[in-house]
């Protein structure tokens, strides 16, 4: 009977406590917005107890910018609200027991952001809430674009299991494409004196080399090209003169992971852009609204991206949108930019679903670009996808002839990668350099205003094209030599002087960065060799040039507009200084890319050293990439080779 009594009292006990409890925790929702009244996907927001040491709660807002947190214990928190390319919002709000906390964030890219709301509801009224648009009272399973994520970052691949959004595949199943790539090797200058490459001015492994590090993961080898982790970046060179469109300076310094080989390194500097020199822009934008483009990493990142964008262009600017899934269309006529509400509408109605025949859609994005043509302007169009062109033509070879066609007529490709899983990087580079364009990858909202409206002029104004850089050693001086990167720009020596072979274009304001790696004359070097000729005799070489010449360094050109090529011509002396700040940066992110190739030519090359190299010649740093470089490379020797990602 005692036992009994017990009982019944231990169970009052217990669902007395289990009342407290629920009792004395609520629930927090809101939505986040652009001032345009657009959601803002993969926001940060952080609440944080005012009264208590605990480590912040954290979600992500998702493609409606809705974020939710469900059972917050009662008390005041200070709340915070970041994506890079916005303000920080910061407020402070009281989550009250059995009520759910409204609070709807207006996000800006300069000056303050603003809250438009804090409301404390009963947990009926948070659901009538959400039957009404808001977010409701916590995660809604099993629909798209409604989802809470516990951590701050995207989570590496392998961490979601299943489809997250409809026509979005498995994470277990990770399609992503890259082309192999070979480390350049040494060549011995008396076999092969002369190296001939096409300049690359694409940023696009950089910013996926940081996306996949951000994630906890190393990056595949094959998606590291370190030119383009070179050329993320800007150097000190000298202004071009006399009209050129850029300049080219030469510097030799000793090799930091080889101490008996030197470094040489060629940087062009383009000529910088007047804002108010801008001219006519006529752009087509060819955006992916497929399935797999759901998550917010994607298409609702490109929407945000274009609304920036948007609110730069002029009234002599015209902007034009063509979607491509299971059949194309022009979502938004080619539109002066002076009707900015007229393009920030078609932008918010895109939405995604659907497979993806790319071919079709870039074909009506020429079109669109043929029809509005700005004589003496900029045409563009910019496609922006994860590229995973799947219904249609999707043979490489059709799709870069297609490319190759159009560029002919003056309107060239730009190429926006975004998103994780499915990326095919190798599609998407091959699109842009026969476009005459850039290939960006797209890792943050931060990175799309860089792209899209900090560099617009780097991004969209050619100042010239089809650059190659031909560099002839002097074996007096130098036994053999190694590019650092450009493995997919190598030339055949004849193509220098072949101005119907392409190359690369570069926009005002860039720097183009190259590094040889160089073994001085006398120096013992393992490289294949081939048996003495029998029938032939070495050419002469002149004395001066084998007195003080390190090597000659040639470059050919066009001007946008313009068929033949003009050539420049520098020779270089044999003298050796201390790495200055150019070199010393530009060894450093070398350092790097080997280490993420596990190149074996990386020598003494370690991630302290790079970190070290980056920390001491950071230099000028006004937006913080050098910074957050060094922050990569420390980040990158914490995680384990076995991490590396699945291909």
């Amino acid at each position: 009977m005692r036992s009994i009594a017990f009982a019944a009292v231990l169970s009052v006990v217990t669902l007395i406590a289990s009342s407290a409890g629920q009792a004395s925790v609520g629930t927090v929702t809101g939505i986040v917005k652009d001032p345009a009244g657009s959601p803002v996907a993969g926001v940060r927001v952080e609440i944080t107890a005012t009264a208590r040491g605990s480590a912040p709660l954290i979600r992500l807002s998702d493609a409606r910018g809705a974020f939710a947190f469900d059972r917050v214990p009662t008390a005041d928190y200070d709340v915070k609200a970041t994506l890079a390319g916005f303000t920080p919002f910061t407020t402070r709000i009281t989550v009250n027991a059995a009520k759910t906390t409204r609070l709807d964030i207006v996000l800006h890219t300069g000056g303050v952001a603003e809250s438009v709301g804090v409301v404390a509801e009963s947990a009926m009224d948070a659901k009538l809430a959400g039957g009404r648009g808001g977010s409701g009272g916590g995660r809604v399973q099993g629909q798209a674009g409604a989802y809470a994520m516990p951590a701050p970052m995207v989570p590496a691949y392998g961490d979601l299991r299943g489809p997250v959004y409809p026509g979005m595949p498995s994470r277990d199943f990770n399609t992503e494409a890259y082309d192999r790539i070979d480390d350049n090797p040494f060549r011995r200058v008396t076999q092969d004196p002369l190296s001939t490459f096409s300049i690359d001015v694409d940023t696009a492994s950089y910013a996926n080399v940081r996306r996949f590090l951000n994630s906890g993961s190393l990056p595949p080898r094959d998606a590291v090209r370190i030119e383009e982790l070179v050329n993320y970046f800007r150097f000190d060179y000298a202004r071009p003169a006399n009209g050129a469109p850029f300049s080219v300076t030469t510097e030799i310094a000793a090799c930091p992971w080889n101490p008996k080989h030197r470094l040489a390194l060629i940087g062009l500097q383009a000529k910088p852009f007047e804002t108010d020199a801008m001219p006519a822009r006529n752009l087509v934008f060819l955006l992916d609204v497929s399935g797999s483009m759901m998550p917010p990493d994607k298409l609702p990142l490109i929407k945000t991206a274009m609304r920036m964008l948007v609110d730069t262009l002029t009234e002599r600017d015209r902007i034009a949108i063509v979607v491509y899934a299971g059949a194309s269309g022009l979502a938004l006529p080619s539109t002066s930019g002076a009707n900015k509400e007229k393009i920030h509408q078609a932008i918010a109605q895109l939405e995604a679903g659907g497979s993806t025949n790319g071919a079709a859609g870039i074909t009506l994005a020429y079109q669109v670009a043929q029809d509005h043509f700005a004589k003496g302007g900029i045409n563009r169009v910019i496609l922006a996808t994860d590229g995973d062109f799947n219904v249609g033509v999707t043979n490489q070879g059709d799709l870069t002839r297609l490319i190759e066609d159009k560029r002919a007529t003056g309107i060239f490709l730009s190429v926006l990668g975004v998103g994780t899983g499915n990326v095919k990087d190798s599609t998407m580079e091959k699109l842009a350099d026969r476009g005459n364009g850039n290939y960006a990858y797209l890792d943050s909202l931060h990175e799309a205003r860089k792209v899209l409206v900090k560099e617009a002029g780097a991004t969209l104004v050619t100042v010239a094209k089809d650059v190659k850089i031909q560099v002839e050693f002097n074996p007096e001086h130098v036994s053999a030599y190694r590019l650092i990167g450009y493995e997919n720009r190598v030339l055949r020596n004849q193509d220098f002087n072949d101005d119907k072979k392409d190359a690369g274009e570069i926009g005002a304001g860039h720097t183009v960065t190259a590094l040889y790696e160089v073994v001085p004359a006398g120096v013992e070097i393992a490289t294949p060799s081939v048996d003495p000729l029998k029938y032939q005799r070495p050419a002469g070489g002149s004395v001066s040039a084998a007195r003080d010449e390190l090597m000659t360094v040639k470059l050919r050109y066009k001007a946008p507009d313009a068929d033949e090529s003009r050539l420049i011509s520098l020779p270089v002396k044999n003298r050796t200084a201390d790495l200055s700040a150019n070199v010393g940066f530009a060894a450093a992110i070398a350092e790097f890319g080997m280490m993420l190739r596990q190149s074996e030519h990386r020598g003494s090359s370690s991630w302290q050293d790079a970190a070290a190299l980056a920390r001491r010649f950071r230099g000028a740093d006004p937006d913080g990439y050098r910074a957050e470089f060094a922050r990569l490379v420390e980040l990158a020797q914490s995680l384990p080779r076995e991490t590396e990602a699945r291909r």
